[in-house]
């Protein structure tokens, strides 16, 4: 039976703001080596013999997002299908729709693979060896967890007691001392949120303990819209009829219920990378415990995780920080309250800031663009546009743009007439005008934006024409 990896690219990744946004969120995260959290996911995935395709799962605000990501990886021969959600409703929709998916495209024998697309796991041959044996479970009619040994009595996670293969019970996030004892036992695993099981044993049991979950996402499935090319598969759900489906996790709707539950306990060198201490450990420390990436001046100070993108950080004379600089924010936390970042995001999202969901470069489907400066009546941008790309046709209310061409060829649509710019040269585009930029060439092209007038919100837009979907 063939085997179909399923990544589930879904959350914020709060506890990893300033970094991690709702925008662009921890799963894009970029670790030391280059590669996200995601690419890894793809690679991990089609890694496992036999794999023609694999499937993720994600908001389909995020579709051009992940779609510019995968393609840095060198993946032959394998397709990838995007099975994209209008609104989150947590795991157990996801994996229903990956699996309703697959039983149309390839039969219900067909076997699943779920992964996370924000974990990592360090010993690739003692991954392909679990999912062997999680393989031969599932084909007993087994919904197979795995089960990772522990190596310390971590509390940010939920444990499973198990003896062989056969599960006990689902315990929640421990207290330090029931966290202790459970990794003393020997009995107790970490859950690591990864599964493998048939298409037919999920439905099934699906159908038996979580029927509401199964026969909304089957609605929404049926009602989407398909589109195919180059490769991959979109299937964009119905956000009318996937509105209506239940919000669950897989663990609880289905999980904890079903006594059809196999664990395949496996040290695999996993990690959540679930927060700021966890990514710290993926970089070598120094003689003072500092582990410090980008251009980082430490003096006198130990035992602290310092990332700098982009600027020079100082540290004088501190214990035990998390220092985190970004080009539009900063976080400091100790490290024993690396958790409750998740707080500062929370209070940003309460009170209206842009911090929480976009970083100062912003991407979109046709490229990218970066607030340089912003006051009262003005902003200031540089907008690098892919080649063959092209903005929506569009008009402001409140607003006029100048641009000037600083790198590339651009077209310029204002009204009813469309001509070239060339590098160093300009034009303006006032409020209340269709206008729409577009680069015709093979290179980028890059202009500066300057905005002025009474409101210079992005919200204050209208779309006439686009070429992602989004008038």
């Amino acid at each position: 039976m063939a085997l179909f990896p399923v990544i589930l690219c879904g959350g914020a990744g709060s506890r990893l703001w300033p970094v991690s946004r709702e925008q662009y969120p921890k799963p894009f995260m970029r670790l030391a080596d280059g590669q996200s959290l995601l690419q890894k996911a793809l690679l991990r995935a089609t890694s496992l013999e036999g794999v023609t395709e694999v499937l993720v799962v994600s908001n389909r605000d995020l579709f051009f997002t992940l779609v510019d990501d995968l393609r840095e990886v060198e993946v032959t021969d394998v397709s990838v299908s995007f099975v994209l959600e209008p609104l989150g409703r947590d795991t157990a929709a996801a994996v229903a729709a990956a699996a309703l998916q697959v039983a149309r495209t390839h039969g219900e024998d067909a076997e699943l693979l779920i992964l996370a697309a924000d974990h990592l796991v360090a010993d690739q041959a003692g991954f392909q060896s679990a999912v062997g044996k999680a393989r031969e479970l599932a084909r007993e009619g087994k919904l197979v967890t795995f089960g990772i040994q522990p190596t310390s009595p971590e509390t940010g996670y939920g444990y499973i007691e198990a003896e062989g293969s056969k599960v006990l019970r689902f315990v929640e996030k421990p207290s330090p001392e029931k966290a202790r004892e459970y990794v003393d036992s020997g009995r107790f695993f970490w859950n690591s949120g990864m599964f493998c099981f048939t298409v037919s044993t999920l439905l099934a049991e699906m159908e038996r303990h979580c029927p509401d979950i199964l026969a909304a996402t089957r609605k929404a499935l049926d009602q989407a819209r398909i589109a195919e090319g180059q490769g991959m598969r979109q299937i964009e759900l119905d956000r009318a009829a996937f509105d209506r489906v239940p919000r669950n996790s897989i663990d609880y709707a289905l999980m904890e219920k079903s006594d059809a539950v196999a664990v395949v306990p496996c040290a695999i060198g996993w990690s959540d990378i679930g927060s700021w201490n966890a990514v710290s450990t993926l970089t070598p420390a120094d003689a003072s415990g500092n582990r410090l990436r980008g251009d980082v001046v430490v003096e006198g100070a130990t035992d602290c995780y310092v990332r700098a993108d982009g600027r020079v950080v100082g540290v004088v004379g501190v214990h035990g920080l998390v220092i985190v600089d970004t080009a539009d924010a900063l976080l400091v936390s100790s490290r024993e309250s690396c958790q409750d970042v998740k707080q500062v995001y929370a209070r940003l999202k309460a009170r209206g800031s842009e911090a929480y969901k976009l970083h100062r470069t912003v991407h979109r489907p046709w490229g990218t663009y970066t607030v340089l400066e912003e006051g009262v009546g003005f902003k200031i941008k540089r907008i690098e546009v892919k080649p063959g790309a092209q903005l929506s046709l569009q008009m402001h209310h409140h607003r006029s743009e100048h641009w000037v061409v600083v790198r590339g060829t651009a077209q310029v649509t204002a009204d009813t007439t469309t001509s070239l710019l060339r590098t160093n040269q300009s034009t303006y585009i006032p409020a209340g005008h269709k206008h729409r930029l577009a680069n015709p060439g093979p290179g980028p092209l890059a202009i500066i934006e300057v905005q002025s007038g009474d409101y210079v919100g992005e919200d204050d837009i209208v779309r006439f024409d686009d070429a992602y979907g989004r008038v």
